[in-house]
């Protein structure tokens, strides 16, 4: 059975589309995804901590990225 769960920031899709960019909101609120190998994010190996552009919460850090040949950035799950 599938429950829809509350979550802490809730916003109409009105509100969503004015702080997201097109490219954000068809993958975060559309379940939209990037071709592979077209992110400049795929070379990106900066230092630091990756966080979602919607509530800030810590994803991944960059010494959990590693170059997986798939075409998309590739983290082990950050604990």
């Amino acid at each position: 059975m599938y429950i829809k769960e509350k979550f802490e920031i809730t916003k109409t899709e009105e509100e969503w589309r004015k702080i997201l960019t097109t490219e954000q909101y068809r993958v975060m609120r559309e379940h939209g995804t990037e071709r592979a190998c077209t992110s400049p994010q795929g070379k990106q190996y900066t230092e630091g901590t990756y966080v979602c552009a919607v509530c800030g919460q810590t994803l991944f850090t960059s010494a959990t990225k590693f170059n997986s040949a798939t075409g998309w950035q590739t983290f082990f799950p950050a604990n």
